[in-house]
């Protein structure tokens, strides 16, 4: 994961300079959360994807760097004093505590149109045939958007406070974490070549995996460190969210995680040994403490 969270951050670091020009503030603002100390999970799931159904690395790195692009772009504005109102993120001060709400929010965007614009770059996508860049591309949106990321954040907010039930909870987290993850690795699938059998097998592991993703995220802030999260814990609580503990309870929450991880697993069960960074991935989202 470091060697090609590396090489994700290569490219991102190259694709950035290429925007000279642009307001110093801003690029200072888009620079400050993109390179924060991510995991680079999500671009790292494409690459991974991508090598599963025997692409190459190479010509998914722009896809890669555009789904870490719009993920940072959601980070920043979740933490928007109108969304969750987080004052630390990864162990530092929220993007709008450095560079102020109204910079904050047109870095989120600038970080989103930036994205697709690295998607159909002139030189970004020539080894690629068209008609799976435009697929991934309309997948990428529909994970983002309405249907996907966007329209979880907008029942996330509108949950808080209410009865938590089992339906609400699972459309916030399929939603507004999950669906990123899920079109994660159908990008890379579908831009390496795979086979709809093999496209579809992939859904299915980045939805569990993603589901289980939001799970874990949910335990490690009643459960987690402080310091090894970068943020306050507790915040989900103190809100009144709609959380897989609230509804499930801790111990229940812990085995539907463990459930997800091994049927994202299964999932790969057709890919063999060309899978195994797959699998390994989704152990570590099991394990991970921040």
């Amino acid at each position: 994961m470091k060697a090609k969270k590396d090489r994700v951050d290569e490219a991102l670091n190259h694709h950035l300079s290429l925007e000279a020009g642009y307001p110093e503030t801003l690029i200072e603002s888009i620079k400050y959360s993109l390179f924060s100390g991510g995991k680079r999970l999500r671009p790292i799931l494409v690459l991974a994807a991508g090598e599963a159904v025997g692409g190459s690395e190479e010509p998914l790195l722009p896809f890669a760097c555009a789904m870490e692009m719009i993920h940072t772009y959601s980070l920043i504005h979740d933490d928007l004093p109108s969304m969750d109102d987080d004052d630390y993120r990864r162990g530092r001060l929220t993007n709008h505590k450095v560079y102020g709400e109204a910079v904050a929010v047109l870095a989120g965007d600038a970080l989103l149109t930036l994205a697709f614009k690295l998607m159909t770059g002139p030189g970004m996508n020539d080894d690629l045939k068209p008609k799976p860049v435009i697929k991934a591309i309309r997948e990428i949106a529909d994970a983002a958007g309405l249907g996907g990321m966007v329209g979880g954040q907008v029942v996330d907010i509108l949950s808080e406070g209410a009865a938590p039930d089992q339906e609400t909870v699972n459309t916030i987290h399929e939603k507004k974490t999950g669906a990123l993850i899920k079109a994660c690795t159908a990008v890379g699938g579908l831009l390496a070549g795979g086979s709809e059998q093999e496209i579809e097998a992939l859904k299915s592991y980045g939805g569990k995996i993603g589901l289980a993703f939001q799970i874990i995220d949910d335990i490690l802030d009643i459960e987690g460190e402080k310091e090894a999260l970068g943020k306050d814990i507790g915040k989900d609580q103190e809100k009144n969210k709609t959380t897989y503990p609230a509804v499930y309870g801790l111990d229940e929450s812990k085995e539907k995680a463990v459930i997800l991880i091994k049927q994202g697993i299964a999932s790969l069960e057709m890919f063999g040994e060309k899978a195994s960074f797959l699998r390994g991935i989704a152990a570590f989202i099991l394990m991970r403490k921040s």
